[in-house]
């Protein structure tokens, strides 16, 4: 935004946000195999909610994990591609992690504990990475996502998946909430308010974008406002 005042012209940079996440973060359209276009996802809806003050980045990639390099594909560990992320899109008023989903895959054999080990430690890479205004720390905010239900495992999607994604998923909003109790990183469990579909039970539908885009728009307020 661009104001003048006695000759005088002044840039307003918008407040910053990047949404960095999986599959549910890019769109991902269970129904149809295709991507949600940008009315829709819940990060195109957080945007044009918070008007023209505000940049929201979406940076969501189909089977990103937190930390784990999967054996099967490349390219899918989030701390590997965080700091680049997140310096490339600099300066950022706040940064939004919803991970873990990927992280339950049997072939990973993590807890539900590890799994919000490896959350944690992005949360505070990102905190760290002086991406902020004028080099400080940007604000980081951690989404536990909504449970995979537990029927995913009779869908397409239970034989690459594995066993017991469901058990762990449920577990890993009481290890955040209890790692970043007390702490300067801000926590939000999406499972009190937003469900996955009934489709593969693992990525959120219309209703739940709708319904995470309301979530994180009161929490951006509460953070930055």
């Amino acid at each position: 935004m661009i104001k003048q005042s006695k000759n005088i012209v002044v840039n307003e940079m918008k407040r910053t946000i990047v949404c960095f996440g999986d599959s549910n973060t890019w769109g991902y359209d269970a129904e149809t195999d295709q991507r949600f276009n940008d009315e829709i996802r819940w990060t195109g809806l957080l945007q044009s909610e918070l008007y023209n003050t505000y940049r929201v980045i979406e940076e969501g990639l189909p089977g990103r994990t937190s930390v784990s390099e999967d054996p099967l594909f490349e390219g899918l560990a989030g701390i590997s591609y965080l700091y680049p992320c997140l310096m490339s899109h600099a300066p950022l008023h706040l940064v939004v992690i919803m991970l873990g989903t990927n992280d339950t895959k049997e072939r990973f054999a993590l807890t539900s504990y590890n799994i919000a080990q490896g959350i944690v430690r992005l949360a505070h890479k990102a905190r760290g990475s002086g991406a902020g205004p004028a080099g400080k720390a940007p604000e980081v905010l951690v989404i536990a996502p909504p449970p995979i239900g537990a029927a995913y495992i009779h869908t397409p999607i239970g034989k690459p998946m594995g066993s017991n994604c469901s058990e762990k998923s449920i577990e890993i909003s009481q290890h955040l909430g209890n790692f970043f109790r007390g702490t300067d990183i801000h926590f939000m469990d999406a499972s009190e308010d937003v469900s996955m579909n009934e489709i593969d039970y693992m990525h959120l539908d219309r209703e739940g974008h709708r319904n995470m885009a309301d979530l994180v728009k009161y929490h951006v307020k509460r953070i930055l406002e």
